[in-house]
């Protein structure tokens, strides 16, 4: 069983990659679609520094629900402008489910071929934790959350106008939620449910 300190050197690490992983690929999503900001803002990295947000960072290691530093991006750049903004929007959760998958599978192939170590379970556990969650709460549906962009490619512009007014008091709705335990009893089933998805499939194979 690891310290609280010990299990620290693995936690930091995973929410690192979880944060980096899911901006860097709003990036090259928006950078693929003829965007030059990410680029020219220099977000098209996987330097964790070019993506941190201290806040975000410190809610989603305390309560397992936070957010980075948002990827600037020129839509007016993109071919279709709805369906530019969905890709981008989805390009970071996305990576984050993706990722938590490729935790999971190494955890299953380690332990296969039995030289999962206690260390490198801790760090694969909380990249999978990690990706699963920030996935999620990217995904709710409120400015500017990931999420809400991807509703709007789906509404009309005088809809996404009145949407949009409600962006102003997202930090407060967010903190609200998050006191209130709501955000936990709609995101844990969720991540729960996705996690658990992913071990029935792997234990097919392994």
């Amino acid at each position: 069983m690891l310290g609280m300190d010990t299990e620290l050197m693995y936690r930091i690490p995973a929410l690192l990659i979880a944060i980096t992983v899911h901006e860097y690929a709003h990036a090259v999503v928006a950078d693929s679609l003829g965007d030059p900001t990410p680029k020219a803002s220099g977000r098209l990295t996987l330097n964790p520094l070019a993506h941190l947000d201290p806040i975000g960072a410190l809610m989603l290691a305390i309560v397992g629900f936070g957010w980075a530093k948002p990827v600037s991006i020129n839509p007016t750049y993109f071919r279709n402008f709805k369906d530019g903004m969905k890709k981008v929007a989805f390009a970071g959760p996305g990576a984050n489910f993706f990722l938590a998958f490729l935790a999971a599978l190494g955890i299953a192939i380690m332990k296969k071929l039995g030289i999962l170590t206690e260390g490198v379970y801790t760090f694969l556990f909380w990249t999978q934790l990690y990706n699963v969650w920030f996935a999620f709460f990217n995904l709710l549906p409120l400015p500017p959350l990931d999420g809400s962009k991807i509703l709007m490619a789906f509404l009309t512009p005088k809809q996404t106008y009145e949407y949009l007014k409600i962006e102003p008091y997202s930090l407060y709705i967010m903190i609200g939620l998050l006191l209130t335990g709501i955000i936990g009893v709609v995101l844990t089933p969720l991540s729960a449910g996705f996690m658990g998805l992913i071990s029935g499939i792997l234990s097919i194979f392994f």
